[in-house]
């Protein structure tokens, strides 16, 4: 039996590959950043070319720095940026056009042609995903409709649809697969059959011929061997397939109704396990599917998805310059005190969950010749946990009852100022992972109970809970109240700046 297991994470600004052991302790890692396209206000952009070399660039450096080869895995579990939308030629194999990323706003016009048709009631119900540009059906019509010929060509199964785990695995086993949470964000799924749905395909005119099929989140190790890698002989198979967001949560063990995680990496999402049952927000949250293992029924979760947060970091770096690297943000930020009342909604794509505002961008208010770079920078930490907070407060509405404390994980929660900073805004204890890459873990977890490496859920690595960190709330409820107080009124100076939604 091969002794090891292997997690991609390709995400939104990065794609990383970790092996583990049977302890679930990690071996060799290798990660490639990838570039990001602004080609318009509002647009986001990536190179599915670029994303498919680093996957391939990080499988071979890890492998290699460990002196490992391909036949040593049991398996290769993928996690993916999801809705993010890539079309390409079957025959060739090469994209026709670059991948539209889930911040992306650019299809805003056919969601308000949507919503003044009156649909936006029964897609909400058909597929746990409200209205927005945020799903990829959205994404894929706006491409159709300007790829030569697109809709003919895709009827007649010769261009290809997927988010980036369809695209992936293409590349790596020519097999056009996906799986029930990855299906669960493009707006095409049925969430409660989790087959590909008729009239769904009809208001987008999206031909099925294009579809990947859906199956589940863990697969036997006999369905996709992945080859050609340069990594030695033979081949290992893709046995675990999951949305990112997801894969946090089986990286977090939160495999229980009620477990609650926030993942901070280039947005935030904080997902609540609620089990069998499909809760319906009713105040700006997303239902989705939270994993489904092997046969087993699909298990479900209530999600609030923040589109920028830790990109807000990487923009004061890249374009504002006022940072070097993004760990330096914490030491900029932690020479004031406080952002003196300076806040900085970054909206840069709109507002995601629980305000859903296509219409938003970023704005930063209350400045005065008082302030300098270390007052925004800390302004950006705050808008993080901020936004947070505002998805925790939905969350406690649509459950009424009271959530106690967060459990926290993702790169950005390094960051001990941003982790204090959310403790404080919220008012509850902040608890970080032992191991806080919990996407590329869960990732492994998957592929690890699809190739039998792991019997169970019960058999997964537990995370050991000597290595948690923990943040209490240090401000008063007043403190509290007149920053939240300032955060409403930044939010609605945000609104009413793209078109009339």
């Amino acid at each position: 039996m091969a002794e090891y297991i292997g997690g991609l994470d390709q995400g939104t600004t990065s794609t990383r590959f970790v092996v583990f052991d049977h302890e679930g302790c990690e071996v060799a890692r290798h990660q490639l950043e990838h570039r990001q396209h602004f080609e318009h206000p509002g647009w986001v952009e990536h190179d599915p070319e670029e994303i498919w070399e680093n996957t391939a660039g990080v499988i071979e450096a890890t492998l290699r720095s460990a002196s490992l080869q391909l036949g040593d895995l049991a398996g290769i579990g993928i996690a993916n940026q999801r809705e993010t939308t890539v079309v390409w030629d079957r025959a060739t194999a090469r994209p026709v056009a670059p991948a539209i990323v889930w911040q992306d706003t650019r299809s805003a016009d056919s969601v308000s042609r949507l919503i003044a048709e009156g649909r936006e009631p029964f897609l909400r119900d058909r597929t746990g995903l409200p209205l927005t540009t945020y799903s990829s059906a959205t994404k894929l019509g706006w491409l159709l409709d300007r790829v030569p010929d697109g809709r003919r060509r895709a009827a007649a199964g010769t261009l290809l649809f997927g988010t980036v785990d369809s695209w992936l695995i293409w590349r790596l086993t020519g097999r056009h697969v996906t799986d029930v949470t990855n299906a669960s964000r493009t707006m095409l799924m049925d969430l409660e059959t989790l087959e590909w749905d008729d009239e769904l395909l009809e208001i987008f005119d999206v031909p099925r011929e294009m579809l990947p099929e859906i199956g589940s989140s863990t697969r036997s190790a006999a369905e996709l061997v992945a080859l050609g890698l340069g990594t030695g002989r033979g081949g290992v198979p893709v046995t675990g397939i999951l949305g990112d967001q997801q894969a946090a949560m089986l990286g977090q063990g939160c495999v229980s109704i009620g477990d609650l995680k926030n993942t901070y990496g280039t947005g935030n999402f904080l997902l609540l396990n609620t089990g069998a049952e499909i809760v319906r927000s009713t105040h700006g949250l997303i239902s989705t599917v939270c994993y489904q293992l092997g046969d087993a029924p699909p298990s479900y979760a209530l999600e609030g998805a923040i589109a920028v947060t830790g990109s807000a970091v990487q923009w004061l770096r890249d374009q504002l310059g006022i940072i070097q690297r993004a760990e330096d943000c914490e030491a900029l930020a932690a020479s004031v005190p406080n952002s003196g009342g300076l806040y900085f909604v970054p909206a840069f794509s709109g507002l995601f969950a629980p305000h859903w505002r296509a219409d938003a961008r970023g704005v930063i208010v209350g400045m005065s010749r008082a302030h300098t770079r270390a007052h925004i920078a800390r302004a950006t930490l705050e808008a993080v946990a901020y936004q947070s907070r505002d998805v925790v407060k939905a969350m406690e509405q649509d459950l009424g009852r009271e959530i106690t404390e967060l459990r926290v994980d993702g790169g950005m929660t390094a960051n001990g100022l941003c982790m204090q900073l959310q403790a404080d805004i919220l008012g509850i204890p902040v608890i970080r992972a032992a191991y806080p890459e919990t996407t590329v873990r869960g990732a492994a977890f998957a592929a690890g109970l699809g190739a039998e490496f792991w019997r169970d859920v019960a058999d997964l690595p537990v995370m050991p809970g000597s290595g948690e960190s923990r943040w209490e709330p240090r401000w008063s409820k007043q403190e509290r109240a007149e920053g939240l107080r300032g955060w409403e009124k930044a939010l609605l100076r945000s609104l009413d700046w793209v078109g009339e939604l």
